[in-house]
C-alpha cells in the first residue's frame, strides 16, 4: 500500500475523499424536493427545511470541528456519520414539518464531518505535497456539492422525498464503514476543555496575519460567487433565455470543471506558493463577472463562461489559501478551518443578499456590479499581501 506521508495512505487518501463529499451532500439533498415538501407540508417547509440545515452546518462547523485537535478525528468523523445516518432515517420518517426542520437542523450539524476530512489530511499529508493532497480531498467535497442536487432530483421525482433521506441514510452508515476501514488512528493529544478551545478560535484569528489575509480574501471571493448564484435562475428563466428551473439548474454541471482544477491549484501552491494562485483565481473570479455582464443582452454562451471561470478561479483560491492557512499551527487545523469556514458564510450571505438587491433595484448590470467590486477588493487584498511568497 503506498504512503503519502505519515499515517496518510492512498486508501485514506480516497477515504477522506469519499467522506467529504458524501458528507456535504446531505445539506443539498433537499433543494430539489421542496417542491414535494410543499405540496405535503405547506409553503413553510420552503423556508424551513433548508434553512435549518444550512444553519445546522454553519452550527457543527463552529461548534464540533474545532473538537478535532482535541480528540481522534478518525473517532470523531464516525461518530457523526453514524448520527447522521440516524438523522436522514428520522427526517425520511418524519411525519409532520417541525420534526422534519428539527431533523434538519442535526443534519446540517453532523454532515460537517465534511469539514473534519479536509483538516485530517492536512493533518497526515508531509509539508512538500499538502496542497495537491488538500486539493484531492477538496475535490471530492466540491463535487459532492455538485451532484447533490442532480442525484436527489432524480430520485426524488421517481421515488419520492422520503426516498432520497433512506437512501442517502444508507449512504452515511456505509461512510462510517468506509471511515473505519480507511482512516489512520492518530496519537491522543492532550484534550483542552471545550470552553478553552473555543476562546483558542479567537486567539489564532487575533494572532495568525497569514490566516486573517487568507479568510479576507476568499471571503471576498465566496461573497461575489453567492451574488451570481442567488441571482442566476432569476436572469435565465426570464426572457430572452426562458430556461425551466431544470434547465437553470444545469449550470451546475459545469462547475464539475472547478471541483477538478483543486488538485492541479494545489501542486502549484506546493512549488510557487499560495500568493499567486490566490491573486490568480481573484483575477479568474473579475473576469468571469465582465463577460457575465454581457449575458444582460442575451449571450447564453456568457453565462457558460462565466460560471466557468468563477468556479475555478474560486476554487483554486480556495485550495492554495486553506494550504497556506493549515501550515501556520499544525496542532489547530480545525480551530483554523473554523475561523476560514466562519468568515466565508458570513460573507457568503451578505453577497447573496447584495446580489439579490442589486438584481432588483438595477437589473443584471447590478449583480455583475457587486462582483467586480467584490472581485476587484480580493485582488488588491492579494496584491498587497506581505507575507512571504510561500506563504
Amino acid at each position: 500500500m503506498s504512503i503519502a506521508g505519515d499515517g496518510l495512505t492512498a486508501r485514506a487518501r480516497l477515504g477522506l475523499t469519499l467522506i467529504a463529499g458524501g458528507a456535504v451532500a446531505n445539506i443539498y439533498y433537499n433543494q430539489p424536493l421542496l417542491g414535494l415538501l410543499v405540496a405535503e407540508f405547506g409553503d413553510r417547509a420552503a423556508l424551513w427545511v433548508p434553512t435549518a440545515c444550512l444553519v445546522g452546518y454553519g452550527l457543527g462547523i463552529l461548534g464540533l470541528v474545532p473538537l478535532g485537535d482535541s480528540l481522534p478525528r478518525r473517532s470523531l468523523i464516525m461518530g457523526q456519520l453514524l448520527g447522521l445516518g440516524l438523522a436522514l432515517l428520522l427526517a425520511g420518517a418524519s411525519p409532520n414539518l417541525p420534526l422534519l426542520a428539527l431533523s434538519s437542523l442535526v443534519i446540517g450539524i453532523l454532515a460537517s464531518a465534511a469539514q473534519q476530512a479536509v483538516p485530517f489530511a492536512a493533518e497526515l499529508a508531509p509539508d512538500a505535497s499538502r496542497g495537491r493532497i488538500v486539493g484531492q480531498v477538496m475535490t471530492g467535497l466540491l463535487t459532492g456539492i455538485l451532484l447533490a442536487r442532480t442525484v436527489s432530483g432524480l430520485v426524488g421525482a421517481q421515488f419520492g422525498w422520503r426516498a432520497v433521506f433512506f437512501a442517502a441514510a444508507g449512504v452515511a452508515l456505509a461512510m462510517a464503514g468506509i471511515a473505519a476501514a480507511t482512516l489512520p488512528r492518530t496519537p491522543r493529544t492532550k484534550p483542552l476543555r471545550y470552553r478553552a478551545l473555543m476562546l483558542s478560535i479567537l486567539y489564532l484569528a487575533r494572532t495568525q496575519p497569514v490566516l486573517r489575509t487568507a479568510s479576507l480574501s476568499q471571503a471576498l471571493l465566496f461573497a461575489g460567487f453567492n451574488a451570481f448564484w442567488a441571482t442566476l435562475a432569476l436572469l435565465v428563466e426570464a426572457p430572452p433565455f426562458d430556461l425551466t428551473a431544470a434547465g437553470a439548474g444545469l449550470f451546475g454541471v459545469i462547475g464539475v470543471a472547478g471541483a477538478f482544477v483543486a488538485p492541479l491549484s494545489g501542486r502549484f501552491t506546493d512549488r510557487r506558493g499560495a500568493r499567486p494562485v490566490v491573486l490568480g483565481g481573484s483575477l479568474m473570479v473579475f473576469a468571469a463577472f465582465t463577460v457575465l455582464w454581457f449575458a444582460a443582452g442575451g449571450s447564453l454562451a456568457a453565462v457558460v463562461i462565466g460560471v466557468l471561470l468563477i468556479d475555478i478561479g474560486l476554487n483554486g483560491a480556495l485550495i492554495a489559501n486553506q494550504t497556506r492557512a493549515y501550515a501556520l499551527v499544525p496542532g489547530a487545523r480545525g480551530r483554523i478551518n473554523t475561523v476560514l469556514f466562519t468568515v466565508m458564510f458570513v460573507f457568503g450571505a451578505l453577497g447573496a443578499y447584495a446580489g439579490s438587491q442589486a438584481y432588483l433595484l438595477v437589473g443584471w448590470p447590478g449583480v455583475c456590479t457587486v462582483g467586480l467590486v467584490l472581485a476587484g477588493l480580493a485582488s488588491l487584498v492579494a496584491l498587497r499581501d506581505r507575507h512571504p511568497a510561500r506563504a
